[in-house]
Parts: structure tokens; C-alpha cells; sequence
């Protein structure tokens, strides 16, 4: 490469370098240094005393617990789903077309209003939810599951929530993934006499692989660090039962103006994001790897 091109190739690489600087390195140095500072006096350097109060605490184990429940319970059940969708939807059936814009609607609301409509839905006073079951004869009275009062329930409440907003994107990912394997392959296999059942084990969930592992995986980042969906429909309560560390990070901040615990706590949850991304990659990812063939 000439050095007239190397030039223009840093000229072109150049806004996104200083947009990284400016919004993703300068605040994540701003988060690590707040994180070794009193609260009540910034200027004071305090060590690794926030880290050591947040490992200590059963309020933030409390709360990386009910995200690790929260992010593998919500993830699965939406890979489930997409799944079933997107091999349904990619059969090419009469109204398909119609069936897939219909299921992509969530995806056009903001968490924040899913998250009120699910609250409107499970409300143990008014709430459609209660209704449907009562109307089945599940439970004898419609106000008797008390959907976001209950410690036992609030946290599913808020998965289920997220599972219908979020599930037409893991299907949309799918979808695309299932519709560029080649249709050879399904030719070959039904030369063979393979079933469908041995289509799918075969050949269409190894080919998509590498797609469920980068829908897995953006799916779990952003489900671990969900935020309007819970504060709208719990806040975290009762009793911390659906507080996941985003919540928690958040109340520490505006409730409670302890502004480097909530530094130390987002660094440690940051850091165990990036082990567990890393471990995905490393034991599911192989870019060397020939395809199917």
C-alpha cells in the first residue's frame, strides 16, 4: 500500500477513532478512576475499598444472581422460540410474509413502553393476564396471582416481558442464517433419505452455529444489562427479588449518591460480561473451521 493510501485510509478510519475516544475510552476511564474515591468526598483516593464493600455484599450478590437467572432464562427461552419461528416462517408457507411483520412488531417498541404494557397486563387488580386464566378455571379468583408483588413471581414477570420484545430479534437473526444455507445440502440429504428431523441435526444446526452464537451472545449483553423493563414493572422489589445489578448500579447513584460504589460495582460486572463473552468465543467459535459442506 502506498503511503498516499495509507493516508487516505487513516482519514476514513479517523471519525470513528475519535468517536471511540470520546464516548466509549474517556468514559469507561472516568468509571474506573470514580471507582477509587470516597463518595462523600471525591478528592479522597480510598483504594479498592468500593470493590472490597461490593464483593462483600449480600445486596450485589443478591443482585448478579438474579441476573445470571434473569440473562439464561430469558436468552434460552427466546433461542427457543426464535428458533421454532424462523424454521417455521422459513418453510415459505401462504401468508408467511404477513405472519413474519406481524411478529417483528415488538421489535418496534421502546423497552420502556413494553415494559408498561406488561405491568398494565399483570396487574393483580385489573390485569388481562389474571383474567385469561380465571376465564380457563386455572385459578378461582382473577386477583389471586400476584404477579409483580410476589418475590416468587416479580423476576419471570420481567423475563416474560423481555422474552415477547426481544424474541422477534432472535428469530429475524435466525431466519436469515436458515435462508443462507444452500438448498444442496437438503438435496443431497433427502437423496440419502434423511428425515427433517435429521435435516435440522445435521445440517441446519451446525451451519448455524456461528449465528446462534453471535445472536447468544448479543443477547446476553443486552439482557444483562437491562434497565426500563425492570424499573417500570418492579424497580427491583419486592424485597430486591428482581433487582438485577443494573438496577442496583442505578439506585446507588440517584438514590443514594454513592457514586463510586456505583463505579467499583459496574467495573466488576463489566469485567465478568467480557469472561463470560470470552469464554463463548474461545469454546464455540472457530473462524478456521471449514462450513458444512
Amino acid at each position: 500500500m502506498s503511503l498516499r493510501d495509507q493516508k487516505l485510509s487513516f482519514l476514513f478510519f479517523l471519525p470513528a477513532f475519535v468517536f471511540m475516544i470520546l464516548f466509549f475510552v474517556y468514559p469507561m476511564m472516568l468509571l474506573f478512576k470514580d471507582s477509587f474515591f470516597d463518595d462523600e468526598d471525591p478528592s479522597k483516593f480510598i483504594g479498592l475499598r468500593h470493590y472490597s464493600h461490593a464483593l462483600t455484599s449480600d445486596t450485589f450478590y443478591q443482585s448478579l444472581n438474579n441476573t445470571i437467572v434473569y440473562v439464561i432464562g430469558a436468552v434460552a427461552i427466546e433461542l427457543i422460540l426464535g428458533m421454532f419461528l424462523a424454521l417455521l416462517l422459513s418453510t415459505g408457507f401462504k401468508g408467511a410474509n404477513i405472519i413474519r411483520t406481524l411478529l417483528l412488531s415488538p421489535l418496534m417498541i421502546s423497552p420502556l413502553v413494553c415494559g408498561l404494557i406488561w405491568k398494565f397486563m399483570l396487574n393483580d387488580q385489573f390485569g388481562i393476564l389474571n383474567v385469561i386464566i380465571y376465564k380457563l378455571g386455572l385459578i378461582k379468583n382473577p386477583q389471586s396471582i400476584l404477579w409483580l408483588s410476589d418475590s416468587k413471581l416479580a423476576l419471570i414477570s420481567c423475563m416474560i416481558a423481555d422474552v415477547w420484545l426481544t424474541t422477534p430479534f432472535m428469530m429475524l437473526i435466525l431466519l436469515a442464517g436458515i435462508q443462507g444455507i444452500p438448498e444442496s445440502l437438503y438435496e443431497a440429504a433427502r437423496i440419502d433419505g434423511a428425515n427433517k428431523f435429521q435435516n435440522f441435526l445435521h445440517i441446519t444446526l451446525p451451519s448455524l452455529k456461528p449465528v446462534i452464537l453471535v445472536a447468544v451472545v448479543i443477547r446476553m449483553i443486552d439482557a444483562a444489562k437491562s434497565f426500563d423493563i425492570i424499573w417500570v414493572m418492579t424497580q427491583g422489589g419486592p424485597n430486591g427479588s428482581s433487582s438485577l445489578v443494573s438496577t442496583l448500579i442505578y439506585k446507588s447513584v440517584a438514590r443514594y449518591n454513592q457514586e463510586g460504589y456505583a463505579s467499583a460495582m459496574a467495573v466488576i460486572f463489566m469485567i465478568i460480561l467480557l469472561a463470560i463473552c470470552s469464554f463463548f468465543f474461545k469454546q464455540f467459535w472457530n473462524p478456521n473451521k471449514k462450513a458444512v459442506r
